[in-house]
């Protein structure tokens, strides 16, 4: 079963592939459509998580407001209900200010959770989450692929977190996650204003190594160091974060050296974006894919200008 929500029409959804070029676009479309940027991003919401999430810089918050940036110790817990929550809370605030909610961001289940509703199914008891806990993340993938193959092909299965969700759902429900999707068509609502943005493969992954270059001169192996002292291996959610993930094993010694930690930061950011996409394709069926132009702020007057026929149609 799934909790229902009527979309707002006056709301613009961008979303994509990471390195993609969303958050330039969401700021220009901010710019031209008086809007202010919801946050679609599940590590972004934590604090001194700067570099390695690839947060909005300060001067780019001030150029538009963003919201569900910054709002939680490392220490916090944050899922997709969380997510509705605060930005139910967040779309409430920009509208009454007669301005556009604009959402951006990668995370495809805090976006599909918005948009079509959560899977109303309770928090798993205390002793299945400690027997899926004990288990090894290589178990829990075969069990995965065993009972419940449609969501094995979904998920991340890196993300540990993500293939016990899974795997809580299906013993709880006895149904995958992923055959309870709701369909626009099924409940007479307007589809939303998405967009997918799009990069050739080639594009993507040199502007992929790129930004992980520069996180890296940017200092993103001290920030690790800083975010452990503050416990950030304690909070399971935040441990899965690509780039943060890779350098807490370089900081514990565990063979790799500097360069190669850099490497495989690259590589798993290039599976991840291809993950994305296929999420993006398979699960945002509404959503239109659009390439991105290199001349942006063309690009984000030709958007602005559909969003408007759409929102006024």
């Amino acid at each position: 079963m799934l909790k229902s929500r009527k979309t707002k029409d006056i709301s613009l959804y961008l979303t994509g592939a990471t390195a993609s070029g969303k958050s330039q676009l969401a700021l220009e479309l901010a710019e031209l459509l008086e809007g202010e940027i919801v946050t679609v991003d599940s590590m972004q919401v934590y604090r001194a998580m700067d570099i390695g999430t690839d947060k909005p810089s300060r001067e780019e918050r001030r150029r538009v407001p963003h919201h569900l940036v910054d709002i939680l110790e490392l220490h916090e817990s944050f899922d997709a209900g969380a997510f509705v929550k605060q930005a139910r809370k967040a779309e409430k605030a920009i509208l009454s200010q007669g301005k556009t909610p604009i959402f951006c961001g990668g995370t495809g289940l805090y976006l599909r959770a918005w948009l079509e509703g959560l899977i109303d199914i309770p928090a798993a008891p205390g002793a299945l989450r400690e027997k899926l806990a004990a288990m090894s993340l290589e178990s829990l993938q075969e069990k995965l692929r065993e009972v419940a193959p449609h969501d094995y092909e979904r998920v991340d299965i890196q993300n540990r977190r993500r293939v016990e969700r899974a795997l809580e759902i299906f013993l709880l429900s006895g149904e995958e996650s992923s055959r309870q999707k709701m369909q626009w068509s099924k409940h007479g609502s307007k589809k939303p204003f998405c967009i997918i943005l799009q990069r050739e493969k080639e594009v993507l992954h040199e502007r992929i190594h790129r930004r992980v270059d520069e996180m890296f001169g940017r200092g993103l192996v001290e920030e690790t160091r800083a975010l452990l002292e503050r416990g950030l291996e304690q909070n399971r959610t935040a441990m899965q974060a690509i780039g943060y993930r890779q350098v807490v094993a370089y900081l514990k010694g565990k063979g790799r050296s500097l360069a190669e930690t850099i490497e495989e930061v690259k590589a798993r950011t290039r599976q991840f974006a291809k993950r994305q996409r296929t999420w993006f394709r398979s699960q945002l069926p509404y959503g239109e894919e659009l390439p991105a132009a290199e001349d942006v702020k063309k690009q984000a007057r030709e958007i602005a200008e559909k969003y408007r026929i759409f929102r006024d149609r």
